[in-house]
């Protein structure tokens, strides 16, 4: 596997983590009894901490990428493994 492969598949990793990770931790302003401003939406956060957030999923990112290539390199699960019906694609 090429580099450039791998640092593709770590930047869709990157970005599907953060937004798995994106409900996580967030508190309301009726969750934190904070006055609300007129016409904010009911879900918008107190506080938003994106920096925290593009942190845990560089992190989290990492982590799937180095079992997706660590996977790729000594092929523990394979096509046929995730094949659980129809036939083979050998």
């Amino acid at each position: 596997m090429q580099w450039t492969s791998i640092v593709a598949i770590y930047f869709l990793f990157f970005v599907f983590s953060a937004f798995v990770l994106l409900p996580f931790g967030v508190r309301t302003h009726d969750e934190a009894g904070v006055a609300k401003i007129p016409g904010q939406a009911d879900s918008a956060p107190v506080e938003f901490r994106g920096w925290r957030l593009l942190g845990r999923a560089a992190i989290l990112a990492a982590i799937v990428t180095a079992a997706y290539v660590l996977n790729y390199i000594n092929g523990w699960i394979t096509i046929d493994d995730l094949a659980v019906w129809g036939p083979s694609f050998e």
